[in-house]
């Protein structure tokens, strides 16, 4: 470009950056043209998620500890979002996702931690470590900032949990009729060992079986949160998983 044409650019953008219209009416144009190259391509797309083998929708147990998860407001210092970085992978194991939270409303991605990320707990503790760390998150983890969460030993409220899958139903989570109308029996077989739980397991691999709370007696808010727990990060089997490839 010849010094001359440099010098008749410059003219110009000088008169748009000293006229407040010119500039918020350019500034909104470059942005629209901006937006449009980004989002119009995703109209075309049947789905802008890999699907992963192994991915399921919550058990009704597992939905129901997340709930709790979400209002205890846990989120606010455990991440579950791993990122492709080599300490993060390191530590916490393989990169989350998007196909890993493709059933969440809403999703826990994040960046805040004040505790560790957990994307991958499940399976790394037993349930009594995770009940004896809700419970007393000091007696396991001495430098531990954590809120005790021992009430969380009363009972889960059971009076609608065919109501939770239908809710997340609407919101495109696939659950079959058959799955709400067998919500309250699986609810209660997860947590119990000696269940029948083969219509359980059917419906959702991989679904971690067991009585959680240490306590035969009842169903508790302990129970739903330790199964939750023990479920993240278990249902994809990444010693087999290879990401698609992008041939463009």
């Amino acid at each position: 470009m010849a010094p001359t044409q440099k010098k008749s650019l410059l003219k110009h953008h000088g008169k748009i950056e000293r006229n407040a219209t010119l500039l918020l009416v350019g500034s909104l144009l470059v942005v629209s043209v901006g937006g449009i190259v980004e989002i119009a391509p995703l109209f075309y797309l049947e789905n802008t998620i890999e699907k992963v083998e192994g991915m399921r929708p919550y058990s009704p147990l597992e939905l129901a500890g997340r709930n709790i998860y979400i209002r205890e407001g846990c989120y606010l210092c455990h991440s579950q979002m791993i990122r492709p970085f080599r300490d993060e992978v390191e530590r916490y194991g393989h990169y989350s996702l998007a196909a890993e939270s493709m059933y969440d409303h809403p999703f826990q991605w994040g960046s805040k931690r004040t505790g560790p990320d957990l994307a991958r707990v499940g399976g790394r503790y037993s349930d009594e470590w995770h009940v004896q760390h809700l419970t007393d998150p000091r007696s396991v983890v001495p430098e531990s900032i954590m809120p005790t969460y021992a009430f969380l030993s009363r009972d889960l409220d059971m009076a609608d949990p065919a109501g939770h899958l239908v809710a997340n139903r609407g919101v495109g989570v696939p659950y079959t009729d058959a799955m709400i109308e067998s919500a309250r029996a699986d609810l209660k077989a997860q947590a119990d060992p000696d269940a029948d739980t083969a219509g359980l397991l059917e419906r959702y691999p991989k679904a971690v079986v067991s009585n959680f709370d240490g306590n035969a007696q009842h169903l508790s808010e302990m129970d739903a949160l330790v199964a939750y727990l023990q479920m993240l990060g278990t249902l994809v089997d990444f010693s087999v998983y290879e990401p698609e490839q992008n041939d463009r």
